[in-house]
């Protein structure tokens, strides 16, 4: 390796992607052509920098497995900052075992991270979890050891276990500290924003204010029975009743979590389930059959009963009867809830994510997009939506023969 390649190598570690350019810029041999792609990545040109790699790919030859294979894992981390998750995952587990059959374990690392890094953001959470378990992070650089840190606090938010998330994000902190690039701890502190911000809204009482997760946390841990709007099911304790298929039973359910300790009016109960403003016997007869089922799947937890103007709730040992709402509810709260993380998505790695059509997705682009709170780069298939400026790639994969800083 050239001492232009070494310096341009030091230079992306470090999170300077202009040094990094300057040296091999004008140069078209395929380590430089990894190193330009890269670069290209650092400063927000994934297009590019995805072609360039590519090229790099194919300038390696054969012959040159382990380089071809580092090459791969670096488009596919370009693929996750852009969002595209449609990306080969084979190819990426393939790159992973070749790197590792060459001895390339901080490389090897960073491959397997980055598959579990897609699971995540496609919601497998509990085979991230699981995948975690037996990963070894320690041939890691110190730059892709804050990822892992920031992949546990993730999926610890997610498990509304703050505790842990706060000490995964302090090792984060450390490491991208150590690491030395401006964008990593920019990143590293944006998650650290998110344990402060208001995540839900409680409902109780006819009263509302915002949770911040550690406060969802302990609400969840009481004896109370919570009627969760954010994952659509009822909970008491360890119980749980899940109703996230059941739109109509979670609509009532709500309803009467809202009114607790009072009653529901009937009219109202059926405006909220069914979507009329104009109550009919056929719509109070389906009200009753509904209530019914409802009956029957909160048994374990609470009663319904009938009242003088419409139905009551009644825990059977809790002591109190909150509801927990999204801190922003409508039909694109969720697609505008994947968008907050300030990296550009696609379209179709939304419809992925999110379980739904792409048509779908797209509808509520459209009307984020012409309530000014998305925008979006490209067009066609590279198209991508995002709700803030780009953040930069904060991750380095050193393509050449790997150079020791940490």
């Amino acid at each position: 390796m050239d001492s232009m390649i070494t310096a341009a190598a030091r230079a992306l570690a470090s999170g300077d992607p202009l040094g990094a350019l300057k040296r091999v810029a004008l140069r078209n041999d395929a380590p430089a052509l990894a190193l330009r792609g890269i670069a290209m990545a650092q400063l927000g040109d994934f297009v590019r920098a995805r072609a360039l790699l590519r090229r790099a790919a194919r300038a390696f030859g054969p012959n040159e497995a382990v380089s071809q294979a580092r090459c791969v894992v670096a488009e596919a981390e370009i693929a996750l900052a852009s969002r595209d998750l449609g990306w080969p995952a084979k190819d990426l587990a393939a790159a992973g075992a070749t790197l590792k059959k060459h001895d390339d374990r901080a490389n090897a690392a960073h491959a397997r991270y980055l598959e579990i890094r897609r699971l995540l953001l496609i919601g497998r959470v509990d085979k991230a979890e699981r995948a975690l378990d037996i990963f070894d992070p320690r041939p890691m650089s110190s730059a892709s050891r804050a990822g892992y840190e920031l992949l546990l606090a993730g999926i610890a938010i997610r498990r509304l276990k703050t505790t842990p998330a706060r000490i995964a994000l302090t090792r984060a902190k450390r490491s991208a500290e150590l690491a030395g690039i401006p964008a990593l701890t920019v990143e590293v502190e944006s998650a650290h924003r998110m344990l402060d911000t208001p995540a839900a809204r409680l409902i109780a009482n006819g009263n509302t204010r915002p949770l911040l997760l550690a406060e969802v946390e302990e609400l969840l841990a009481t004896k109370v029975l919570v009627v969760d709007a954010c994952r659509h099911l009822v909970r008491f304790d360890l119980k749980r009743v899940a109703l996230a298929r059941r739109p109509v039973l979670f609509s009532l359910a709500r309803a009467l979590g809202e009114a607790w300790p009072g009653d529901a009016p009937r009219d109202a109960l059926i405006a909220r389930a069914f979507g009329v403003n104009h109550a009919n016997e056929s719509h109070r007869a389906r009200l009753r059959v509904e209530v019914g089922r409802l009956r029957a799947v909160l048994r374990p937890l609470a009663e319904v009963s009938a009242t003088k103007r419409g139905f009551g709730l009644t825990p059977r040992r809790a002591r109190n009867v909150v509801v927990i709402a999204p801190p922003v509810e409508d039909e694109k709260a969720t697609v505008l809830a994947f968008l907050a993380d300030g990296e550009s998505w696609s379209s179709s790695a939304l419809a992925l994510a999110l379980g739904t059509s792409q048509r779908t997705v797209q509808r509520s682009l459209d009307a984020l997009a012409s309530a000014g709170k998305v925008h979006s780069l490209g067009r066609g298939r590279s198209q991508r939506w995002m709700t803030a400026p780009m953040p930069g790639f904060t991750t380095a994969l050193l393509l050449p023969d790997p150079l020791q800083f940490d």
